[in-house]
């Protein structure tokens, strides 16, 4: 055996993690780059200062204040009647679906997504021994019902997980199809991840709706997007009572510190003008997947606060372009494809400005 005595599994892997880079433009993971203002700001130093006095003292273990809180939050935003006892919260939305696969994954149990999709899911899956399965989208990366019935029905998942809207192409799902995988995994969970909800289209709707209808269905969202709060790692989940009751088996102890709660609950206080530059942010998308569009390039539809066009034959050198002239995007997602967050009006000027330089790189369809 060699030293350390790392998991057979895990040798050679390299940690997950998008470049972080200093340049001029950061448009590769999907912030908001609007700060928090002066006010929410000072809001939350007083919230933590309140707190600081008693850090000798564990927090709140059941984190009430924020449950209820956030509860309030999603019944102005799809939620119907979502109650305290159906909120989990931990720090960002990566541990929230960690919690999931440890408490409803596991060996001998399958956790299904559909490619392409977020790519930490099967290290989710890893990390908890559960057995992953990928089935896949259609060309136009939404999700064909009649293929991901069949493939439900077949593996017999304990865990189904699908991000609406999809990263990295922004796709939403239909609450018909999220409907009818409810009933065909049977006992198992479908998990809708809707980490970027607050940019979706007006009339695209939640699956906070199927919430009371839907024993199964887990609806999980975030506060590190919108909320422009990704640097306090606050995700959360609504379920019925029972999920959240066995989530509380696998937590760590204490696992939300007062820092964390305090920070949460003063954004929350500032709902309201946090979410003021959403709208904004959606139509800097829309103008810059009609730009693309009208680049002659292949454009995902989005509902996300990030664009995904393509398709290059070689996507890294567009990739490496950009970023010589001092803007970070993502390369991520299928082959040829690229990702750029949507930034202020300013960093998106300087994206177009940065790609129109590039020329007219070869497409991928042109390469073959």
């Amino acid at each position: 055996m060699t030293f350390p005595p790392l998991r057979e599994e895990l040798v050679g892997l390299a940690p997950y993690g998008a470049p972080q880079l200093d340049v001029p433009v950061q448009l590769n993971v999907n912030e908001n780059p609007y700060p928090p203002s002066a006010a929410v700001v000072a809001d939350i130093a007083a919230s933590v200062a309140a707190v600081a006095g008693t850090l000798n003292r564990y927090p709140d273990r059941e984190f009430t204040e924020l449950r209820t809180s956030l509860a309030a939050y999603l019944n102005t935003d799809g939620g119907q009647g979502v109650t305290p006892a159906q909120v989990w919260a931990a720090n960002g939305s990566n541990e929230v679906m960690l919690h999931l696969l440890q408490a409803f994954g596991g060996p001998g149990r399958t956790a299904v997504s559909f490619a392409p999709t977020y790519s930490m899911y099967p290290e989710y899956a890893r990390d908890t021994g559960t057995r992953w399965v990928e089935g896949h989208r259609a060309d136009d990366f939404a999700l064909d019902p009649d293929a991901a019935r069949e493939l439900v029905l077949r593996e017999r998942p304990s865990v189904v997980l699908l991000p609406s809207p999809n990263n990295p192409t922004g796709t939403a799902l239909p609450l018909a199809t999220v409907e009818a995988l409810c009933q065909d995994v049977g006992d198992g969970l479908v998990v809708v991840d809707e980490a970027y909800a607050e940019f979706r289209r007006t009339g695209t709707p939640s699956a906070l709706e199927l919430l009371p209808s839907l024993r199964n269905l887990v609806v999980s969202r975030t506060m590190s997007k919108a909320f422009a709060l990704a640097g306090a790692r606050l995700g959360y989940l609504a379920a019925a009572p029972e999920i959240c009751d066995a989530i509380r088996v696998v937590r760590l102890p204490y696992h939300l510190g007062a820092v964390t709660q305090a920070a949460a609950l003063a954004a929350l206080r500032h709902a309201d003008e946090l979410l003021a530059r959403v709208d904004d942010l959606r139509a800097e998308r829309d103008a810059t997947a009609g730009w693309l569009t009208g680049l002659g390039l292949d454009v995902a539809e989005s509902d996300a606060n990030f664009v995904l066009f393509g398709r290059y034959a070689d996507r890294r050198a567009v990739w490496q372009g950009l970023l010589d002239r001092g803007v970070l995007i993502r390369e991520v997602g299928p082959d040829g494809w690229l990702r750029v967050s949507v930034g202020t009006a300013v960093e998106m000027a300087a994206f177009r400005q940065a790609l129109t330089a590039l020329g007219t790189p070869a497409r991928l369809e042109e390469a073959r």
